[in-house]
């Protein structure tokens, strides 16, 4: 089902801030040892949210889509990344390496099912965490969908979103030799991995700051100067994964095993001016997932800061609170 909204003030849909309950670090094997925080109801319904990047790292505004007097939240920095360590590693770091992490969290909080929360890259692996434990899922929210394809790819990284940011793009593309340009992943894939530690924070901040001028639909073009570690971490894990497609066997493995979820409900919120993850991947996805609503925000981008998208999200987990979730 496609519902379209206009854009809505988030100020009124988010709770208000709260501390976590529950903060620690995880070994998760592997040499990887991640940070873990749980906030809300500690007896309420578990609710796991998955952060963008790959190498975004999870913050304390995604506690706030939740009601805490119904939900327990959990949310962790993915391998490499935030306050996991060791920081900006892609050794043993795969989509499958996270799935597992995932797997072990659910273990080892005593959860039996939970509710999956995952924007952009998040959104992915909310999926494919759904499809090889659909036995541990209950609902499935959604925002900015991306599903590791290689036409995805190409749309951001060789000029597809760039023909409507051309100075973005330029920004971008210049620090890249003319003769490197029909691979532009592989080519920052050199200088993000070239081992000289200045050469990768200037690299990594050019490559964040792409994607973080496109984020917004009231972006000036510029994403500003990140700090250089995060944007090293941020920079690196994207490439790495991107570089190998996510470890999935086939382009369109996602959309081919949406059987594994045909009986999960799911919400996706997508920004109409999404020019990260472009909306027609969420109207597929929609499509192939007989319980799966698809809400198009009319006057949104990609950000989960946005106000309309942050409106659904917010509606979203109070209709599945209220019980009124239905399809």
């Amino acid at each position: 089902m496609d519902k379209s909204s206009g854009q809505k003030s988030a100020v009124s849909y988010l709770y208000p801030p709260i501390d976590p309950f529950d903060q620690r670090m995880m070994d998760v094997g592997d040499g990887h040892t991640i940070y873990l925080e749980q906030c809300g109801n500690p007896d309420g319904v578990p609710v796991v949210v998955l952060h963008g990047g790959p190498g975004g790292g999870c913050s304390p505004a995604m506690r706030r889509y939740f009601d805490p007097n119904h939900y327990r939240v959990i949310l962790f920095d993915q391998r490499g990344c935030g306050r996991s360590r060791p920081h900006a590693s892609v050794t043993d770091n795969t989509t499958w390496h996270l799935v597992a992490d995932i797997e072990k969290i659910r273990a080892e909080l005593g959860i039996d099912s939970w509710i999956v929360f995952g924007g952009s890259w998040g959104a992915t692996l909310s999926l494919i965490y759904a499809q090889t434990h659909p036995e541990h899922v209950r609902n499935i929210i959604l925002r900015g969908v991306f599903l590791m394809t290689r036409s995805e790819l190409d749309w951001f990284y060789q000029g597809g979103a760039g023909r409507f940011w051309p100075e973005a793009w330029a920004r971008f593309q210049d620090p890249i030799p003319e003769e490197e340009r029909g691979d532009m992943i592989a080519a920052y894939h050199r200088r993000l991995f070239s081992g000289n530690l200045r050469e990768e924070v200037k690299y990594a901040r050019v490559w964040s700051a792409w994607e973080n001028a496109l984020a917004t639909i009231g972006s000036s073009g510029h994403g500003g100067e990140a700090p250089g570690d995060y944007a090293r971490a941020f920079a690196r894990l994207e490439n790495h994964y991107f570089t190998h497609n996510g470890w999935l066997d086939a382009d369109h493995q996602i959309l081919d095993r949406l059987d594994r979820i045909a009986h999960i409900p799911g919400v996706i919120v997508q920004g109409r001016y999404d020019m990260i993850c472009p909306p027609h991947m969420a109207h597929e996805l929609a499509s192939r997932w007989p319980r799966a609503e698809l809400h198009i925000v009319r006057d949104a981008g990609h950000a989960l800061s946005e106000p309309g998208i942050s409106a659904e999200l917010v509606r979203a987990m109070n209709r599945i609170a209220a019980g009124s979730f239905d399809q």
